[in-house]
């Protein structure tokens, strides 16, 4: 049974991903240190965490798993905009404090 606390989720996620907004950097802390990860690492928990998220709330995967079509098609649809997502999130952002916690939608 693996389980990570939620500081050394969110010192991961800030050193990985430095530009992942604060509440994203919770929610995703919260959510990992929720769940029983066996024998995943904490990059791997992360990786997987931050995809599903992606993929389910900033796309229309789940839209075009109800048309009907394939999960493998869908996934492939929306994996360019789930990478570009994480890349903008791997870079360090300019600081500037009217923008904390926003979403770059533009990758």
């Amino acid at each position: 049974m693996a389980k990570f606390p939620v500081a050394a989720i969110e010192q991961h996620i800030r050193h990985h991903h430095p530009g992942c907004p604060d509440f994203a950097v919770s929610y995703f802390a919260s959510e990992i240190a929720g769940r029983d990860w066996q024998d995943a690492p904490l990059g791997q928990a992360v990786g997987i965490t931050m995809q599903t998220f992606l993929r389910h709330e900033m796309t229309d995967y789940d839209t075009l798993l109800l048309q009907g079509m394939e999960r493998e098609k869908a996934r492939g649809r929306v994996q360019p905009k789930v990478n570009a997502m994480l890349r903008s999130w791997r870079k360090k952002h300019k600081s500037n404090p009217a923008n904390r916690g926003h979403v770059d939608a533009q990758g």
